[in-house]
C-alpha cells in the first residue's frame, strides 16, 4: 500500500474505505460481509475509514468491527458533524457524544463539517460558538484534525478554505469532474495551503466503473496497458501528488481486492502522455451519451412522494448507453413492481430535492423528461397489471 502524509506528517493510505454503502442484506447492513471487507482492507494496509452521522448504521457498524478486532488505534476514523441539524451550541455535544458512542471510541482522528455549502453557513456556526467548541475538543484530544466536505463550485470552495485554519478537506473529484465542483482549481489551492485533500466520488457513483457507454468501453479496450475502467479512474487521481487519499465505497470482497491491488501499484507521475489522452477520449464519449449528471449520492432522498430520483436518472441515462430495452426493464422493476411505486410520475414538483442536490441538477425538469421517455403506454399498462395482481 502506498501512503501520503497529512498536514502533521501522519501517513494516510492512498486508498480510503468509504463507509456510506456497506454491503446490505434484507435492507440492513450485512455485518458478516462488512466485517470481512473491512478486515481485508485493514490487512492490506488501508488505514483511513470515512463515515458520517447520517449514514444509516454506518458509524455503529464500523465501531463494532474495530472494537471486536482491537484495531481502533491502528486506523484513522473520519466522521462528519451534521451541522445542518445544529440550531444551538448544546447540540454540538449531543451529536458528537452520540458519534463517539456509536464508534466505541473516545476520539475522532479526522472530523468534518458535513457538506459545508458556503461561508454564510460557516459564519452561522461560528455564531453558535463552534470555533470555541472545536478548540476545546482539540485540546482534550477528542478531535484530532478538523476539515469539511464540499460539493459546489471552486470559487466558494476557495473562500471556505480561507475562512478558517482547516487541517484538511474533502471534495468530489474525478476525471469527468476535473473542471466542475471544486475541481483542479480547488485541489491545487488546498495543496498550496498545505492541506491534505481527501477525494470522494472517484467513480462518480460507479458510473466511471460500470456505467460507461459502449463507445467509452471501446476506447479503454483499444488502449494499452489493459486496465479495467475503475483502475484508470483511480490511477488518474493517484497520478496527482496533490491527492492525499481516495475514498472508495467498497461493498464486496472482490472490489476491496481489486482496489488494493491498484493502490499498491500507483504513484504520482505514473501516467504517460498517451494515457492522459485516453481520458480526453473517454470524456468525449461520455458526454455524447450522458443526459443527467447524477452521481447517485442520494442527498436528494428521501423524496416526500417516494420518487426514486437517483434510480430514475440511472435508468434514463441508460437509455443512451445501453438501449431502451435494458433501461425500461430496470426502471419498471425498480418502480412499478415495488409495493409502493417510486415512479417519476409521483413527483408533485415541490422542489425539496433540488435544495440538497450537490450537482445542482434541475431535478423537476429532468424527472419530466425521464417520465416522458420511460413511462409510455407499455409502462402504464404493465403498472396497471401489477396493481391488479397485488389486489388479489
Amino acid at each position: 500500500m502506498e501512503y501520503r502524509k497529512d498536514r502533521y506528517g501522519n501517513e494516510i493510505s492512498i486508498l480510503g474505505f468509504g463507509c456510506m454503502r456497506f454491503a446490505q442484506s434484507g435492507g440492513k447492513i450485512d455485518m458478516e460481509k462488512t466485517e470481512e471487507q473491512i478486515m481485508a482492507a485493514f490487512q492490506a494496509g488501508v488505514n483511513y475509514y470515512d463515515t458520517a452521522y447520517v449514514y444509516p448504521g454506518s458509524e455503529a457498524a464500523l465501531g463494532q468491527i474495530l472494537q471486536k478486532h482491537g484495531i481502533r488505534d491502528q486506523v484513522k476514523i473520519a466522521t462528519k458533524l451534521p451541522h445542518y441539524m445544529i440550531r444551538k451550541k448544546d447540540s454540538l455535544d449531543k451529536y458528537f457524544n452520540e458519534q463517539l458512542k456509536r464508534l466505541q471510541t473516545d476520539h475522532v482522528d479526522y472530523y468534518l463539517m458535513h457538506m459545508l455549502t458556503d461561508t454564510a453557513t460557516w459564519d452561522r456556526l461560528c455564531g453558535l460558538g463552534i470555533r470555541e467548541w472545536i478548540e476545546d475538543k482539540k485540546r482534550t484530544g477528542q478531535i484530532g484534525q478538523l476539515g469539511f466536505s464540499y460539493h459546489g463550485n471552486s470559487d466558494m470552495f476557495c473562500q471556505l478554505l480561507d475562512a478558517y485554519d482547516w487541517d484538511f478537506c474533502q471534495i468530489q473529484y474525478n476525471y469527468y469532474d476535473e473542471h466542475s465542483q471544486a475541481g483542479r482549481t480547488g485541489l491545487h489551492y488546498a495543496a498550496s495551503k498545505g492541506l491534505p485533500v481527501i477525494i470522494m466520488e472517484p467513480l462518480r457513483g460507479g458510473k466511471l466503473a460500470t456505467g460507461l457507454p459502449e463507445e467509452a468501453m471501446e476506447v479503454i479496450r483499444s488502449h494499452k496497458p489493459k486496465y479495467r475502467p475503475a483502475t484508470w479512474a483511480f490511477k488518474w487521481l493517484w497520478n496527482q501528488p496533490e491527492v492525499t487519499c481516495v475514498l472508495s465505497g467498497m461493498n464486496t470482497l472482490k472490489m476491496v481486492e481489486q482496489n488494493v491491488r491498484t493502490a499498491s501499484h500507483s504513484k504520482a507521475g505514473d501516467l504517460t502522455d498517451q494515457d492522459m489522452e485516453l481520458f480526453d477520449r473517454l470524456i468525449a464519449a461520455i458526454n455524447a451519451k450522458m443526459k443527467v449528471g447524477c452521481t447517485g449520492c442520494r442527498y436528494c432522498m428521501p423524496c416526500p412522494q417516494n420518487v426514486d430520483i437517483p434510480g430514475t436518472f440511472a435508468a434514463y441515462n441508460r437509455i443512451y448507453s445501453d438501449g431502451f430495452s435494458k433501461a425500461f426493464s430496470e426502471y419498471f422493476m425498480c418502480t412499478a413492481m415495488r409495493r409502493d411505486s417510486t415512479a417519476a410520475s409521483n413527483c408533485i414538483e415541490c422542489g425539496k430535492c433540488e435544495l440538497h442536490c450537490p450537482q445542482h441538477i434541475e431535478i423537476r425538469k429532468e424527472l419530466k423528461q425521464a417520465r416522458r421517455k420511460l413511462e409510455g403506454p407499455v409502462y402504464k399498462a404493465g403498472r396497471g397489471l401489477v396493481k391488479l395482481f397485488k389486489a388479489y
